[in-house]
């Protein structure tokens, strides 16, 4: 009770109340806290973003470790209130916030309690770049959680999986109940640590492919496939399959992500 009385005593403080537009969910529990803070701290990794500061659970251990994370932050009050903290704030909707603008080199980590509305379109989005951005932690709606660590043939596995999967080494790092939140959501959280992959990235042509891939889970892949308008590569389609060693009846979930990447590249190489 402790840790979500000293919060309520903060946001009288600070002038402010949770806004339910925001997607905001103030993060209490010391122990997922902290659990954040170490895998944070321990990439040894001093360029530090942060979407999302709100009160400061992350941010306050963060600035007394003498890190100085730049903020993203979408609610004009935090955002002014952050800004008298002296630390760089950029007030935006991290979906549409230009991320080249803040000219990160590398290594760059990228840490926050996610709205949940808006965590898988940002892993998505960070797949793509920057690519400075070699590390995140991030706070995730349970079930999303687990569809980025989802294996083929499993009802999680989609596009998703595979996007994250093919750009970053991904382990969870702790779990989160709805009492660990104020005001607590009706759901259970879970936290993940990525690590970027040292491969190039195919874009967003492999992310345009696979929602053709996914886009109907039942139907046969190549089927699917037939949809991606270029009537040479379409006719191509049955011998890459073949070639590739793939079933003609096959579907997106009982493929790899490896071997949707090669299937795409093969696609797409002439």
């Amino acid at each position: 009770m402790s840790a979500v009385f000293d919060l309520k005593e903060r946001l009288s403080q600070m002038g402010v109340a949770p806004k339910k537009a925001f997607g905001q969910n103030f993060l209490v529990n010391a122990h997922v806290i902290g659990k954040i803070i170490d895998a944070v701290q321990f990439q040894k990794i001093e360029n530090i973003i942060e979407i999302g500061p709100g009160l400061g659970a992350l941010t306050e251990p963060l600035l007394a470790a003498a890190l100085k994370p730049k903020l993203i932050e979408f609610d004009p009050d935090l955002a002014k209130y952050w800004q008298t903290r002296g630390l760089e704030v950029h007030y935006a909707d991290a979906l549409k916030f230009d991320w080249e603008s803040l000219g990160l080199k590398s290594p760059a980590l990228l840490v926050s309690n996610l709205p949940y509305q808006i965590s898988s379109s940002l892993v998505i989005e960070r797949c793509l770049g920057p690519t400075a951005i070699t590390y995140m932690v991030l706070m995730f709606q349970k079930e999303v959680a687990q569809r980025l660590q989802a294996q083929p043939m499993s009802k999680e596995y989609g596009l998703l999986s595979v996007m994250a999967q093919l750009h970053y080494k991904i382990t969870r790092v702790v779990d989160a109940g709805p009492g660990d939140f104020f005001p607590a959501p009706k759901i259970s959280s879970r936290v993940l640590a990525f690590q970027r992959l040292d491969r190039p990235t195919a874009g967003v042509g492999l992310l345009k492919f696979l929602k053709q891939g996914f886009a109907f889970r039942r139907k046969f892949l190549l089927k699917n496939l037939k949809s991606i308008g270029d009537k040479s590569r379409v006719a191509r389609l049955p011998a890459i399959f073949e070639e590739l060693g793939l079933s003609a009846k096959a579907r997106a979930e009982e493929l790899t992500p490896e071997q949707l990447e090669t299937l795409y590249k093969k696609t797409y190489e002439h």
